[in-house]
């Protein structure tokens, strides 16, 4: 799919720009008829959904460094030259420093910040440019770049409390795994001709570490590059659209982590839309662009379709809960916020409520896997162990035997 920027008015004359993603020019058109909009143009963009650019965590946590800061410099009175002047000046990232350099020349010639910002190779997201283009028409751009902080910054807090949490069960994970592959790889072979002639002898926990040992160091290579190829061929299945979905909708009724990935998504869903409708945007507009910051394609899609029904005005709560995909604590904020007009503010309270409650399901669930990790480890080290001194104890019995 195309990102197209488009101008449309509204059935009150009222003009509304944003970006929208479709197949084709006709199909961006036909969907904002279907917003209740008046399309007046539809421009595509350099940038396509299939071909993001990646940006790492650092240059992630640079932008929503800089843009706050953008934000507090033309609160006090900046012009916003001047202010990417002083912005850049204490960037410290040099590849982040050129972007915003380039972002600067580009204003210099006149092009309004949000455009600026789409074209700037993917550094920005989606939500970025909307909320710059909702503060530049709002006239109150420093207070759109002030959300967009927030925003940006509960986004990578909440991706970096999942990294973390994972770092020490997959360190662990690799100590346990290296120290098996030592004990078979050269640990057991030392026993290997000791235990030759009695063959069948053997206790049966023993001729299965002898074998696994074997196997290991006559097929390793060709098991490695045979699990490689694996990987490969399963990560290009798996980028398939339909193959994808059928992946991503199964796992949100996976038990115990379907729910998990249901509040995070649901977290950085409410807090990308509640942003956007809190710094000016358009409710249909918001919620296409809030569609993209979702991972799962199941309820990506699920969103999408929200979005292309929706008519401006009209309520969120029902067509999503309709979509029996969010957790039912994010659909009762919705009706609320939708009941008390305070649906941006809501939208914020619930991805801070869905936050706390990952990050603390994440830490219970390390809790369990860390000494689970250890106890499999350790049993394993200690079968291996055992397996060959009770062969060893039990030579002499061998020995004597018929």
């Amino acid at each position: 799919m195309t990102t197209y920027r488009y101008r449309a008015a509204t059935v009150t004359g009222e003009l509304k720009a944003g970006t929208l993603e479709g197949t084709s020019h006709a199909d961006v058109l036909e969907r904002l008829r279907r917003l209740g909009l008046l399309p007046i143009e539809a421009i595509e963009t350099a940038t396509r959904t299939e071909q993001k650019t990646h940006v790492s965590a650092k240059t992630r946590q640079g932008v929503a460094n800089a843009i706050g800061e953008l934000a507090v410099l033309l609160s006090a009175g900046l012009t916003l030259d001047r202010a990417l002047a002083v912005n850049i000046e204490n960037i410290t990232d040099p590849a982040l420093k050129a972007q915003f350099a380039k972002l600067r020349e580009r204003i210099k010639e006149g092009v309004p910040l949000a455009r600026a910002m789409a074209e700037a190779d993917g550094l920005f997201p989606p939500m970025a440019c909307a909320m710059a283009e909702a503060g530049e028409a709002s006239g109150k751009l420093d207070v759109s770049l002030s959300r967009l902080a927030e925003a940006l910054d509960g986004a990578e807090a909440l991706r970096q409390t999942i990294v973390s949490s994972l770092i020490y069960p997959v360190i662990l994970l690799i100590i346990a795994t290296s120290v098996i592959l030592m004990m078979l790889l050269f640990v057991v072979p030392q026993f290997e001709d000791l235990f030759t002639d009695a063959g069948n002898k053997l206790p049966f926990a023993t001729r299965i570490v002898m074998g696994a040992s074997h196997a290991l160091r006559s097929y390793g290579l060709l098991g490695l590059l045979a699990l490689v190829v694996g990987i490969v061929l399963l990560w290009r299945w798996l980028r398939q659209p339909a193959v994808r979905r059928a992946v991503d909708r199964n796992l949100l009724n996976t038990p115990q982590i379907g729910p998990l990935i249901r509040n995070i998504e649901t977290a950085r869903f409410a807090r990308t839309l509640g942003s956007l409708v809190d710094g000016g945007v358009a409710l249909p507009t918001a919620l296409s662009i809030a569609q993209r910051s979702l991972v799962n394609t199941h309820m990506g899609a699920a969103v999408s379709k929200v979005a292309s029904g929706l008519k401006e005005g009209g309520g969120l709560s029902g067509p999503l809960a309709a979509t029996k995909l969010f957790p039912p604590m994010a659909l009762s904020f919705l009706r609320t916020g939708e009941e008390t007009a305070q649906l941006g503010m809501m939208l914020n309270r619930l991805a801070d409520v869905l936050d706390r409650d990952v990050r603390t399901t994440i830490q219970r669930m390390i809790a369990i896997m860390t000494p689970a990790i250890t106890v499999i480890m350790g049993v394993l080290v200690a079968g291996t162990i055992a397996s060959i001194m009770s062969a060893i104890l039990g030579f002499n019995d061998l020995a004597l035997g018929p």
